[in-house]
């Protein structure tokens, strides 16, 4: 494995845990902002709605463009705009203002989702193997690291603005250190296609595995969201108590992604997306069915597990599906997943006002049985296609 190749997927690890840092700096202060802007609680589902505006048009404009110019510039653009976009809610003084920001905020986001998980195909596809699943856990260590950034400044009392213009400098000066790092764009060369081969049809693929994303990310938006407030009003467990039904998803989660790779490596993605899900079904049915917090704690544990490696299998899957085309492809899966992880709590609230927050939960078991039973989409379309770099003689390619 050659230099440049090990410190382009170092440097990917780096771009993932930049975009968790930043994003966890937002979220821990939103009640700071909302404490400044006068924005009520009850809006904050609009603000929400306004990051995945600005995320979705994001994603949707960095997709071709990824494709044309190379997912590198991308990386490196949408990289400093994120970063520096994070100090635009810290500087709203009323509701207006709040929004540009957040629109903002949500289209760096969007565009750099998908122009470094673009880059993350590239890297894996020269790889040779599966490295996906582990550039999705470096997301999740940045958010911890943010996380704790954001809680030790609010914890000393400085000013938003300062906490968040470090946070901004941090992400911009890492954007630029690792994007720079990254492989090049190589132009794909166009081949005519053999006489008589079938003809490829890779927008009904790319419409299977975004109904597949959708299902998925629908189940992780819930859990993000509810885990802790299933247990408190369920069980009648304390805030501390029911904040580790969060915990345990997210650490699992974490865990297993660093997992993932080695796992799809010995037996295909197939059966990571397939396997996965059911474990995951089974940790919901716990949630559902306990009346003991140990369990149902386990099963947040079990939910989060089984997930952790459907998102990696489901982009790899999207991002190979044409050499000349990841950046098109996985800008649709990648908007597809973005709406269920924003709905699937949105719907869950609404089910609230009908029955009970447990009994609700049936959504996201469904829907991680929906996954598991369509889990072939994510199969490698041929043994000579995209794909087939990625898994070496060795390995069934149909696994």
């Amino acid at each position: 494995m050659d230099k440049p190749l090990r410190i382009a997927r170092v440097s990917v690890f780096g771009i993932f845990g930049v975009n968790g840092f930043i994003l966890a700096l937002w979220v821990v202060h939103i009640p700071s902002i909302l404490d400044r802007t006068g924005v009520s609680k009850a809006s904050l589902g609009l603000l929400i709605l306004l990051v995945a505006a600005g995320a979705i048009v994001g994603m949707q404009l960095a997709g071709p463009l990824a494709d044309r110019f190379g997912s590198r510039p991308l990386v490196a653009g949408s990289g400093a705009i994120v970063s520096a976009s994070v100090i635009g809610p810290g500087l709203a003084d009323n509701a207006v203002e709040l929004g540009i920001a957040l629109v903002v905020l949500g289209f760096g986001n969007g565009a750099l989702d998908v122009s470094m998980n673009t880059q993350a195909v590239y890297v894996e596809r020269a790889y040779g193997r599966p490295i996906m699943a582990a550039f999705h856990a470096l997301f999740s260590c940045g958010g911890v690291a943010g996380a704790l950034l954001g809680a030790a400044t609010l914890a000393a009392d400085w000013d938003i603005r300062v906490s968040l213009l470090l946070g901004a400098v941090i992400g911009i000066v890492l954007a630029a250190l690792f994007s720079a790092r990254l492989l090049p764009h190589v132009q794909p060369e166009h081949k005519p296609a053999a006489t008589g081969a079938p003809k490829q049809h890779p927008s009904s693929r790319v419409w299977a595995l975004g109904a597949i994303a959708f299902c998925v990310l629908l189940c992780e938006g819930v859990a993000n969201d509810w885990s802790a407030l299933q247990v408190k009003e369920d069980l009648g467990a304390s805030d501390a108590t029911a904040a580790l039904a969060f915990g345990a998803f997210s650490t699992l989660m974490t865990v297993g992604r660093f997992g993932a790779d080695r796992v799809a490596a010995a037996i295909g993605p197939v059966a990571v997306v397939r396997y996965g899900t059911f474990v995951a079904a089974l940790g919901m049915g716990m949630v559902v069915t306990s009346g003991w917090i140990g369990l149902t704690l386990a099963g947040w544990a079990l939910f989060g597990l089984g997930l952790a490696g459907a998102v990696p299998q489901i982009f790899t899957a999207a991002g190979n599906l044409s050499k000349d085309g990841a950046g098109v492809n996985m800008s649709r899966v990648f908007g597809m997943g973005y709406l269920a992880f924003l709905a699937g709590p949105s719907l869950i609230g609404w089910l609230t006002k009908v029955i009970p927050l447990t009994t609700a939960m049936l959504v996201p078991f469904v829907a991680v049985l929906i996954a598991g039973v369509f889990a072939g989409v994510v199969r490698p379309h041929d043994a000579e296609g995209p794909l087939s770099a990625v898994w070496d003689g060795k390995r069934a390619v149909a696994k």
